[in-house]
């Protein structure tokens, strides 16, 4: 099956530096590309992509704003593409809250090639871009600059879930791939993929990413812990 993929940058180079890289590959098929949020989300909302590789920064409507109207499109809209966030380090606190807007993950923009081609197929497959070791000092930075945990209603969800569940969002939370939280909790892959699925749907989540913003905000991890 073919990935379809649109990318919104500022720079023509890396507009074209990108789409030349992922056209290269048999399973991916680039279907348009643009220069700003506001041409991005039209380009998206013609050509049906499975991921939109979304730049942080840009003029007319940044990536930030784009990101939203994708994820939460006004009624009569019903295509919701997969969005990975391009950023740099400096920048971060955007990528947070394009994150708890529903974004799959972020990228830094100065990658390896292969980083890129592995981000595009893991955020198709329905996939949060969060297990790198860079990711999980950004997600405690993230962490670190949000208010208190919120009382009440969000905490309140985390009674829904089994004590193992609640391990599994946890573990997720401070970074660890599938197969690490396997080895942690000494259990089968496979069964840490259907907690993983189970945490999803008793908290109304959309994936992983949304996990992580969630357990931080619930104050079930705290900034820094490790």
């Amino acid at each position: 099956m073919t990935t379809r993929v649109i990318i919104v940058d500022d720079q023509a180079m890396v507009r074209a530096g990108f789409a030349a890289l992922l056209a290269a590959q048999s399973d991916i098929e680039v279907v348009g590309d643009a220069p700003d949020g506001v041409q991005g989300v039209a380009l998206s909302r013609r050509t049906h992509p499975d991921v939109v590789l979304m730049d942080v920064r840009m003029p007319e409507m940044d990536g930030l704003e784009a990101a939203r109207r994708l994820l939460d499109p006004p009624a009569g809209v019903t295509h919701r593409p997969k969005v990975l966030m391009l950023t740099t380090f400096d920048v971060d606190d955007y990528v947070y809250e394009a994150l708890r807007a529903g974004a799959s993950g972020f990228l830094l923009k100065d990658a390896p090639p292969a980083d890129l081609i592995s981000a595009v197929r893991v955020v198709a497959a329905g996939e949060a871009l969060l297990a790198p070791s860079v990711t999980r000092r950004l997600i405690a930075d993230f962490a670190r600059q949000r208010p208190a945990p919120r009382a009440g209603r969000t905490a309140l969800r985390l009674n829904g879930l089994t004590p193992r569940e609640t391990e599994v969002l946890e573990l997720i939370a401070r970074g660890l791939s599938n197969q690490e939280i396997a080895e942690a909790l000494i259990l089968a892959e496979q069964t840490v993929k259907t907690h993983i699925g189970r945490v999803l749907a008793k908290l109304a989540l959309r994936d992983r990413a949304q996990a992580v913003i969630f357990a931080y905000e619930s104050g079930l991890v705290a900034p820094g812990e490790r």
